[in-house]
């Protein structure tokens, strides 16, 4: 065991609008809005420093979340979060519609076709969130932010890892982000869904990103 991992607590949180969360009609759901949920609940835990994992929509949150509230964070690891603004292929497809037609038809299709396709961890992870969540926060994502999640990312003067599933190579990004001082890692036999394809090794690069 790496003694800087040795005593230190785990924090899993589901977005305001996703699993356990409560889930307000009026919420914008946008990326700022969702970090700034986190920076609350952090403040309200009295915690500092944190070393922050984020997959996906949430590693384009916890850029955010450091880059605004630089006292909360100190180590971050972003596994195929979105840096540019465009999204990805489940998100594009969301934010193509209007909101009434997601809620209507589009969401009940979107779990269809996790059936189908047999995915059924993010069947059950999108079973168990708002319509409205899914849209606001797909649109954000789509949208993006300025300055952009990259930019933010390579300002941030802390250490910074990003992950790729190796199914998901290659990627220009893999060496771009190294040469500009981001430590890049990879899970082996895993795609962008890591954490399910390869948990252990998942678990194993993340250990790798934290221990320096």
């Amino acid at each position: 065991m790496d003694p800087t991992l040795i005593g230190r607590k785990s924090l899993l949180v589901d977005f305001l609008g996703f699993g356990y969360s409560d889930r307000p009609e009026n919420f914008s759901y946008t990326l700022e809005d969702h970090a700034e949920t986190i920076a609350v609940l952090l403040d309200y835990l009295h915690l500092k420093g944190c070393w922050v994992i984020g997959h996906s929509m949430g590693g384009s949150i916890g850029i955010v979340l450091a880059s605004a509230r630089p006292d909360l964070v100190s180590k971050l690891v972003v596994a195929e979060g979105n840096l540019d603004p465009g999204g990805g292929i489940m998100s594009a497809g969301i934010a193509a519609q209007s909101e009434e037609q997601f809620k209507d038809n589009g969401y009940r299709d979107l779990l269809q076709g996790c059936l189908d396709y047999k995915a059924f961890t993010a069947y059950g992870t999108l079973q168990n969130s708002a319509p409205y969540a899914l849209y606001r926060s797909a649109a954000s994502l789509v949208k993006g932010i300025k300055p952009t999640m990259r930019e933010r990312f390579l300002e941030l003067p802390i250490p910074r890892t990003y992950v790729f599933g190796e199914r998901s190579l290659p990627d220009s990004d893999s060496e771009r982000l190294a040469s500009q001082g981001i430590k890049v890692l990879v899970v082996p036999n895993a795609g962008h869904r890591m954490n399910e394809d390869n948990p252990q090794g998942f678990a194993q690069v993340l250990r790798a990103a934290l221990s320096e």
